[in-house]
């Protein structure tokens, strides 16, 4: 590779360098994901990367991207990595116009980061590697196409000439080829080949991986009829109040926080469920036995442990699937057993306590939601939906193993993060209504929320303003203890500005605390706070 006399490289080669090393980079992703397209979406470079550092994160940085990006926070990962990767390939592309040794260099440390965290999937085959390899080697093409076009071919000054046109008499100095010449058309033409053949790749490899999504059996799914019902809602559990959670969250709706960057393809006629450990007898079961066993349809809300104080990652569905004790008495649990470790298709696990499974509420192997097949991003074929318990210790989706153990001998996944072991839901309620974003008119005014305390019951809901008295407010009905429970109290709002608070008692006489917590380890606390504008 050529250099400048000064033994520097000219800006704009080094531009073009860094623009060979983007375009180096578009090429292996979009080849990556071909590959992974055909041996499983869950080996893209970008993901098992993404993965890891999910695997790798902080409570409190994953705290702060569930709380500033919410459902986006994925996309807001993918995005940083692919700024990141996009980068360090401009540095490795303008290395390259140096020496085509350093460019190599870089290509390696971006391989040898990839087939680390592919390696280390729990889920890894040798399978999982290629795509990796694929994308490592599209990228060393790449450059050794891109590269040697960057820089024009320098000619020695003795060379140049003149030549002489008899029909005008006039001489000019010959062709060099210069920064606008041959070479540098040749660069245009290749970088616009392998962006092609990235978007190509990239493309090839999407419709490859939704060839392989069970969307369509998702869909055609006929869930047999509960053998046990829910009993009738009373008529008062919706409050129809405008801004209100209504009582059902719709499936669109309903809360997604997990660590899949890409959502598990489960076909429900290869998904088997494996229950072993300190067990009698180990159980394997298939899809068709789970759904002939007798389902049971009940109303339970989910809440998710990282959930703040008013915050949004709750939600009440109902559920119909297989009694997951019914399953345990089957398998027989040995003496000591305390912890339920159970394992996703793709490796997450969690750890759910024996003694709650079995104490008679409605510990399910759910297989339908709100009246669907549960869909794909809320564990389709079958999840735990264990009511009481937050999310990471109960709610598996795609869950395929369960290993009867105890939590001194095995920690699951965000226990071995710092979280608690065991995490029962805490009493806490919401203020949904006003949101404090909207100036309200002085005068009756309701102010209304959710209340939960799973398998506990809400017996009361007060609210007060500006750290007056507190009023009770109005509770709607519920079906049983296993769901949230709406409430609104009539307040006469005067002119300026107000602070609103709640606090929910549950049914066993405890009173939400005041004491402000984070959500680490084992879920947040406090008193919502809504400051509130009244003209």
């Amino acid at each position: 590779m050529t250099l400048s006399g000064t033994g520097r490289l000219d800006g704009r080669s080094a531009g073009l360098g860094a623009v060979a090393g983007v375009l180096a980079a578009g090429a292996a992703l979009g080849v990556g994901q071909f590959v992974a397209g055909l041996t499983g979406a869950s080996g893209s470079p970008v993901v098992v990367v993404g993965e890891l550092q999910i695997d790798f994160t902080p409570p409190w940085l994953k705290n702060f991207a569930i709380t500033e990006f919410g459902a986006d926070d994925k996309l807001a990962l993918v995005s940083g990595i692919v700024v990141v990767l996009a980068a360090f390939a401009a540095v490795v592309g303008t290395a390259a116009t140096r020496r085509m040794a350093y460019g190599m260099a870089g290509i390696a440390v971006f391989g040898a980061v990839g087939l680390t965290a592919a390696a280390t999937r729990p889920e890894a085959t040798v399978a999982s590697l290629l795509p990796t390899l694929a994308a490592t080697a599209a990228a060393v093409a790449a450059l050794y196409l891109l590269i040697p076009l960057v820089r024009p071919p320098e000619l020695p000054a003795p060379a140049r000439a003149v030549s002489y046109d008899p029909m005008t008499g006039e001489t000019e100095p010959p062709d060099t080829g210069g920064s606008e010449g041959p070479p540098r058309r040749r660069f245009l033409a290749a970088g616009a080949a392998t962006a092609g053949v990235a978007a190509g790749a990239g493309l090839a490899g999407r419709l490859l991986t939704e060839r392989s999504s069970v969307a369509i059996a998702q869909k055609s799914l006929r869930i047999p009829r509960p053998a046990i019902t829910t009993q009738a809602l009373p008529p008062v559990v919706d409050l129809h109040i405008p801004g209100l959670a209504p009582f059902v969250t719709p499936n669109a709706s309903f809360y997604r926080v997990d660590t899949a960057l890409v959502l598990p393809q489960v076909d429900p006629s290869s998904w088997q469920l494996r229950i072993h450990g300190m067990v009698s007898r180990e159980i394997t079961l298939t899809f068709d036995q789970l759904i002939k066993r007798p389902l049971i349809e009940d109303y339970i809300t989910l809440c998710c442990v990282s959930n703040p104080v008013d915050g949004p990652y709750i939600g009440n569905a109902k559920w119909l699937g297989a009694s997951l004790a019914a399953l345990l008495r089957q398998a027989g649990i040995k003496a000591g057993a305390d912890q339920l470790l159970c394992t996703s298709v793709d490796g997450f696990t969690s750890g759910t306590p024996v003694q709650t499974v079995m104490d008679g509420r409605d510990a399910l192997l759910a297989v339908a939601m709100n009246g669907e097949p549960l869909p794909i991003a809320h564990g389709f074929p079958a999840r735990m939906v264990v009511p009481g318990l937050y999310g990471y210790v109960s709610a598996t989706k795609w869950v395929t193993d369960i290993e009867v153990t105890t939590f001194a001998g095995n920690y699951a996944y965000w226990a071995q993060r710092g979280w608690s072991q065991q995490a029962p839901i805490k009493t806490e309620c919401r203020i949904d209504v006003p949101n404090g974003l909207d100036e309200i008119q002085a005068g009756p005014t309701a102010v209304a929320g959710v209340a939960w305390a799973q398998h506990k019951g809400i017996e009361a809901v007060e609210v007060r303003v500006d750290r007056g008295p507190w009023q009770r407010a109005r509770l709607a009905d519920v079906p049983g203890l296993d769901t949230w429970r709406q409430w609104v109290w009539d307040w006469n709002a005067t002119s300026g500005g107000h602070v609103l608070e709640a606090r929910a008692t549950d049914k066993t006489g405890y009173t939400q605390t005041s004491t402000l917590t984070p959500p680490e380890p084992n879920g947040a606390s406090g008193y919502p706070m809504v400051s509130v504008p009244v003209r």
